[in-house]
This record gives C-alpha cells, sequence and structure tokens, in this order.
C-alpha cells in the first residue's frame, strides 16, 4: 500500500491552490521544511512570509492579512500553532471569524522522539471549544490535498491538524470529501469505528481482522471533528451494537467526546473510547509511541471484542 505523510500532501496541495487562486497567502513560523510549506515559497515567494519564532505574531499577521481578503494559510507545529499562540487565534481570528486557516503540523505522538515537549494530544480539545472554529483531521494523502481546497472554499477560521509520518493511503481521488461530513469506508452491523487521522488506517485493518473472527464492523473516517456529522454518529448507533472511537489524541475533549456528546444526547448506545489517557507523551519512534500507548491494531482488536462482550 503506497504511503504519503498528510504534511507532505499539504505542501503539493498549497501550490496547487496558490495556482488556481492569486489571494491565497501562505505563513510559517520557521519550520516551512518541515511543514512543507517551503514549496509554496518556491512557488509563490511574494506571496509566503517566514514569521520566525513568533507564533503569536504569526498569527496576528494572518488576522491582518485576511481583513484585506486574503485567505491566509499559517503553518507550524501543532504544540506552538495551538499552545503558544492560542490566545491570537481566539481574539484575533476566531472571535472576528477570519478566514485563517490554521495548518498545524507533527501532531500528537508519532512525532515520536522529540517527545513530550512537542507531542500535542489536547489540540483537538482545545481548537473545538472555540466559537467559530472548525477542526478537520484528514487520514491520509488524499483527502489531506482535498482538505487543503475544502477549508480554501469554506468562509471562516479551520484547524486543520496534520501528521508527521508517512501513513497508508486509503483513499482513492474520487472520494467524496466535504467538511462536515463523515466517510463511511466500510459498512457492518456489528460495531462501529470511528477514528479521525492516522488511525483511519488501523481501523481498517482491524476490521479485516474482525471479519475473520465473524463479526461485521463499519468504519468511519471522521475527518471533521467540528462540525461533526450527527447525522452519520445517529445512524450508525441505530444499525449497530455499539461505537469505538479511535483517535491519536487524549480521550477528554477529542473525536470520542465529540461522538459521546452525540449519542448521549441523541440515540444512547455504549460507547468505548481509545486514545491516549490523560498522560504526556515520551520519547519513541512512531511505531514504538502507539504501540505503548494502546494504539495498534490488535489493541483495536482486543477492544472491539471486550466491548461487544459487555452488550
Amino acid at each position: 500500500m503506497a504511503k504519503q505523510a498528510t504534511r507532505e500532501a499539504y505542501g503539493k496541495a498549497l501550490v496547487k491552490l496558490g495556482e488556481k487562486h492569486d489571494n491565497v497567502v501562505v505563513l510559517d513560523a520557521d519550520l516551512s521544511k518541515s511543514t512543507k510549506t517551503a514549496e509554496f515559497s518556491k512557488a509563490f515567494p511574494e506571496r509566503f512570509i517566514n514569521a520566525g519564532i513568533a507564533e503569536q505574531n504569526m498569527i496576528g499577521m494572518a488576522a491582518g492579512l485576511a481583513t484585506t481578503g486574503k485567505v491566509v494559510f499559517a503553518s507550524s507545529f501543532a504544540i506552538f500553532a495551538v499552545g503558544r499562540a492560542f490566545e491570537q487565534v481566539r481574539n484575533s481570528i476566531a472571535y472576528a471569524d477570519l478566514n485563517v486557516k490554521i495548518s498545524a503540523t507533527h501532531s500528537g505522538i508519532t512525532v515520536g522522539e522529540d517527545g513530550g515537549s512537542h507531542q500535542s494530544v489536547e489540540d483537538i480539545a482545545i481548537m473545538r471549544s472555540v466559537p467559530n472554529l472548525s477542526v478537520v483531521v484528514p487520514a491520509d494523502g488524499v483527502t489531506a490535498e482535498k482538505a487543503v481546497f475544502s477549508v480554501y472554499d469554506h468562509q471562516g477560521p479551520v484547524y486543520l491538524r496534520l501528521g508527521r509520518p508517512s501513513v497508508p493511503v486509503i483513499h482513492d481521488e474520487n472520494v467524496d470529501f466535504k467538511i462536515g461530513k463523515g466517510i463511511e469506508i466500510r459498512s457492518g452491523k456489528d460495531v462501529t469505528l470511528i477514528s479521525c487521522g492516522i488511525m483511519v488506517a488501523k481501523c481498517l485493518e482491524a476490521a479485516d481482522i474482525l471479519k475473520q473472527q465473524g463479526i461485521e464492523a463499519s468504519v468511519i473516517d471522521m475527518h471533521t471533528i467540528k462540525p461533526i456529522d450527527q447525522d452519520l454518529i445517529i445512524k450508525k448507533a441505530q444499525e449497530t451494537k455499539a461505537i469505538l472511537t479511535v483517535e491519536e489524541h487524549s480521550v477528554i475533549g477529542g473525536l470520542g467526546s465529540a461522538v459521546c456528546e452525540v449519542v448521549s444526547e441523541k440515540c444512547p448506545v455504549l460507547v468505548h473510547r481509545m486514545g491516549i489517557k490523560d498522560i504526556f507523551g515520551q520519547s519513541g519512534t512512531p511505531d514504538e509511541l502507539l504501540k505503548h500507548y494502546g494504539l495498534s491494531t490488535d489493541k483495536i482488536v482486543e477492544n472491539t471484542l471486550n466491548l461487544l462482550k459487555n452488550i
């Protein structure tokens, strides 16, 4: 299976977007080689600004540019874009409902050896709590590229969460990607696996293993955490016996919490949340860390079987 990092797809998509729209401006906080915005800077140097190691200033600059009609993509590592610049994101971007797309790479524990100080496991929770701000987490290179064009067309601020490592390409070019609409990749009658980002591929692997054991699992790529696809969640809550959510993020306030909020109000069903259990990350390779924090394919299978036993 082909692999591509979502940050790689982001960099290439920005160039394509810039060729199509001359109002696209890209900002970066001195990490353009890592965030892959360097490709845009080479293609359109007059529309690229390196703000330096000054994330708060970068977001302030993005806000100002957006008031002039520019659509601004502001990039840094997730831990910095969310953590260091939160006040500016909240007050300068979201409060004013400006057309800024905060495109954060190196999210989650798969940042790897950089360790807990650089591993954002709380960014989805923080950003989805901010009014006016949409949150999008593509699963692979195909949907990352489509997300770039979709968030450009979307009026208002967006948090686009991207990853460091190469991940399996699970969607084809014809996938119907729409902000606010999850994608049902596989349909099954027994249990629904709802995931986002890099964990979608692992849920598909788990579904294959479960099928060998006679269990039919639906797999949902819930690429938009806010606004979340309530209709699809309710539909799967009604069609299957239970829901398992899987995310490379804290179980507090992320995808799992968003799904629980929907079903508790609309269609109560048993839900188990898989993610980081209220703990910081640590140094290690991406695969080592995913296994250590219980986010392996085998663990998804194990938790699904235990979930169905409890019904």
